[in-house]
């Protein structure tokens, strides 16, 4: 087989990863532009057979390649919660549950209205009880809608005004509700919970309640999630819906690093 296209194929294969953003040339490639026209189109049908009998190597190359990118958005992510750790685990405006005082902190960014959130809440309920010692923080992030927004808003409010306690009631009626949360359904909520609704109402569009949100969704932005539910476990971020035992192990492997 030509020379050249032996290259052309190791060079496919040895490809750094996309994400290292470093402009290579092959050495093939190089060479390909020195041939006169008909030396290149006997290079490319040589490669052009080579790779349809050796499909493999094209396998073998793509394989190379997401493992590399796999690699390289890994290390992305640490180096994302690294540099925003204070915001991530220790932000004043966010609620905290589970053990205060766990060994472990998991962080999720969650939306009302999102159905995977709703589906992950049971689960993430239970991997706290039975663990016993991970430090649960909730970050509001509304993304899916003027119902996402009003959601957040209603319980930032009843935790700036009526503290942890009703936050985390208003949080799990926020979750199980399946009407829309109208200003009257939220009212009717406020006074469920025990609380005047007028304030809690009239809170939802101060600056103190959108400036959490807000700095949520910049958060979010420089982590880059863009979906919910998302979470972030020591310095490992888990974009999507995972089932229990898939947390579990996440858990499991935090807890040996």
């Amino acid at each position: 087989m030509h020379r050249l296209a032996l290259g052309l194929i190791a060079g496919l294969v040895s490809l750094p990863a996309l994400a290292e953003e470093v402009p290579v040339t092959p050495p093939a490639a190089t060479a390909e532009a020195t041939m006169t026209e008909a030396e290149r189109k006997a290079f490319r049908e040589e490669v052009r057979a080579y790779l349809l009998e050796n499909p493999e190597v094209l396998i073998e190359a793509m394989d190379v390649l997401q493992a590399r990118e796999e690699e390289a958005a890994l290390q992305r992510d640490i180096l994302m919660v690294s540099t925003h750790s204070g915001e991530i685990f220790n932000s004043p405006n966010d609620w905290v549950g589970g053990n205060p005082e766990g060994d472990l902190t998991l962080v999720e960014f969650m939306d009302y209205r999102c159905s995977y959130c709703r589906k992950a809440y049971a689960e993430v309920e239970e991997l706290i009880k039975a663990d016993g010692n991970i430090r649960f923080v909730v970050k509001e992030f509304p993304i899916l809608g003027e119902a996402s927004l009003l959601s957040a808003q209603f319980a930032i409010a009843m935790r700036q005004l009526h503290g942890d306690q009703a936050y985390e009631a208003a949080h799990d009626a926020l979750i199980a509700l399946r009407g829309e949360p109208t200003p009257e359904t939220l009212a009717r909520l406020a006074t469920d919970l025990g609380h005047d609704p007028k304030p809690v109402l009239d809170r939802m569009g101060s600056p103190e309640v959108m400036s959490v949100i807000q700095a949520n969704h910049i958060l979010a932005e420089q982590m880059e999630i863009t979906g919910t539910p998302a979470f972030v476990l020591k310095d490992m971020v888990m974009r999507g819906y995972a089932p229990l035992e898939t947390m579990q192990q996440f858990v499991a492997e935090a807890r040996t690093e």
